[in-house]
């Protein structure tokens, strides 16, 4: 019996050391889609898509919600369209494979990555499940009632055909998906999760839709473009961020990063605005950390290789073009863009003050500020952070479909 007991204690000391040394689950890009079914099932589709970041990690770990029942689970790899296998575990076992901050108690869709995550980028997955959850989706009278409290900071929740929408508590768009329901998007700009409740009523005729995807590049919105405006900006998978230098230099960095999907593309192309400069252009691909071929040419040289930038652009506009291999059907593919700008009329230094004041058309933007120095204004609303070196982020999440003009200035420390 000692002997069982010092092997029991041995065992539970390697797994707790394994549990205490094993890298924490991240990630980013979270984006959640609830498709309401019928509408006395209390059951819910849930699409779920995310990036596994954490470095050399073969495994992602999903929670199932205490208190819903999941069914119909499935996930397919974003880069590829492939199914990959997956097990539910509890989180016993997701503490000692990788998740070591995992609840015990609690169930986890245990998803085994196509290939380990690369150093700086990410595995994109899509985990589809079907929740039954009394509590969350049920009958009010006549009207049917979504009431959950989501964590999660970009979602939409599309109505069952037929239903029209009564009430929204969190500020939202409206948008109709291609086949006449109605789904509600919103961004939770907040640190804390959103206690959405929707109401809707059956009455809405049936009716068809054509909107534009919000996948792929960006599209210019205006008065004269309806249609480009109501795209569900929470699903927009475009986010940049600006690293800023000595503002004496009227420099700084960014990267750029964006899913592409479109079929048989196979070139980015940055338009650099009129008054800046661009140096230092590269790219690579965040699914498998690959390096990308990356030029820098002017206007003419563009339009001699017969180049489409998507857009009008004269001789002498510089144009940034990153070739990568063309995207196949069912396949898609993350970029990271990374360059360093010039632009003496958008950041500069004014007196003691650094300036920048820069529009963002961009759902997600964030700007670090040089080392010693922080913020003493700022137009837009936005969450500020401090890096572990000390710089100061400034993050800014626009739910709208236009841009946003943001004006910053900041001081030295002391």
């Amino acid at each position: 019996m000692t002997r069982t007991f010092v092997a029991a204690a041995f065992l539970f000391s390697v797994v707790t050391a394994h549990a205490q040394t094993a890298p924490r689950q991240t990630q980013e890009d979270d984006y959640t889609k609830y498709e309401l079914l019928a509408t006395d099932t209390a059951q819910f589709r849930i699409y779920y898509e995310v990036s596994a970041t954490t470095p050399g990690a073969r495994f992602f770990y999903n929670t199932i919600r205490p208190g819903s029942v999941a069914t119909d689970e499935r996930v397919i790899d974003l880069s590829t369209g492939q199914p990959l296998k997956w097990e539910v575990v509890r989180g016993t076992d997701a503490r000692t494979a990788g998740h070591p901050t995992a609840d015990p108690e609690t169930d986890y869709i245990k998803v085994h990555l196509a290939r380990p995550v690369p150093q700086g980028g990410e595995a994109r997955l899509l985990i589809d499940k079907t929740y039954k959850d009394a509590k969350s989706y049920f009958r009010d009278g006549d009207a049917i009632v979504f009431d959950r409290s989501l964590g999660i900071r970009r979602n939409t929740v599309v109505l069952p055909a037929g239903y029209r929408l009564v009430s929204c508590n969190v500020p939202s768009q409206v948008i109709p998906t291609a086949d006449g329901r109605v789904q509600i998007s919103f961004m939770n700009p907040g640190p804390a999760a959103a206690p959405l409740v929707i109401r809707a009523k059956p009455g809405l005729a049936a009716f068809t839709s054509s909107l534009p995807t919000t996948r792929g590049v960006q599209m210019t919105t205006s008065l004269a473009s309806p249609a480009s405006r109501l795209t569900e900006r929470a699903h927009q998978d475009r986010e940049i961020v600006y690293f800023l230098n000595d503002p004496k230099t009227n420099s700084f960095s960014l990267y750029h990063d964006y899913t592409e999907s479109r079929v048989g593309v196979k070139n980015y192309f940055n338009v650099v605005r009129a008054g800046s400069r661009v140096s230092d252009p590269a790219a690579k691909v965040l699914d498998s950390g690959e390096e990308l071929k990356v030029e820098t040419l002017r206007g003419v040289e563009v339009k001699k290789r017969g180049l489409d930038p998507g857009e009008a652009i004269q001789d002498d506009t510089e144009v940034v073009v990153i070739s990568f291999p063309a995207i196949a059907p069912g396949h898609s593919t993350r970029l990271r863009i990374s360059e360093t700008y010039t632009d003496a009329g958008r950041y500069l230094l004014d007196g003691e003050e650094l300036v920048w004041d820069r529009a963002f058309g961009r759902p997600r933007n964030t700007i670090v500020l040089p080392a010693g120095w922080t913020v003493v204004a700022s137009a837009i609303p936005g969450q500020i952070f401090e890096d572990a070196d000390g710089r100061q982020r400034l993050y800014f999440e626009n739910p709208r479909p236009d841009d946003i003009q943001t004006l910053i200035r900041a001081r030295r420390t002391r």
